[in-house]
């Protein structure tokens, strides 16, 4: 079964909740699983459950099927996004157009090309859909 992954923030933020709606159509329209990942940051000590984020996000969209719920600690969200990307094998990640530039950003830092279709072709080969205002602004694919 394919894997869609969707980063979102907790409490979910108006761009989460667009986000995580258009992961649920992706994974829909795929017949695909669905990850649900929040990173709590050592730095901010915070400390959120898999059941608060379940709970948020059935509040807003109510139960999903397929669905698992992920809280991951790191000290940057973009690497811990990353490691679940590439520790669950997935085949599509979901991300709002904040977290795409936050992506480009963290990899002009360790690479020389911050292009991150080509580098999760090469390294992840999974497919990037980047949401914007509700919609796909833009897909990336691994083809």
């Amino acid at each position: 079964m394919a894997l869609v992954v969707v980063p979102v923030r907790y409490p979910l933020t108006k761009r989460s909740r667009r986000t995580l709606e258009r992961a649920i159509e992706v994974a829909q329209e795929r017949d695909a699983a669905l990850t649900v990942l929040h990173v709590d940051l050592y730095q901010n000590g915070k400390k959120v459950t898999r059941i608060d984020l379940k709970t948020a996000v059935e509040r807003s969209f109510g139960p999903i099927e397929n669905t698992r719920y992920v809280v991951r600690t790191g000290f940057l969200v973009e690497e811990s996004i990353l490691d679940e990307v590439a520790a669950e094998d997935a085949d599509v990640v979901v991300i709002g157009n904040q977290s795409a530039s936050r992506l480009r950003r963290v990899f002009r830092r360790f690479t020389s090309n911050p292009d991150i279709d080509r580098f999760l072709r090469e390294h992840l080969d999974c497919e990037v859909i980047t949401v914007n205002g509700g919609s796909a602004a833009a897909s990336y694919s691994s083809d």
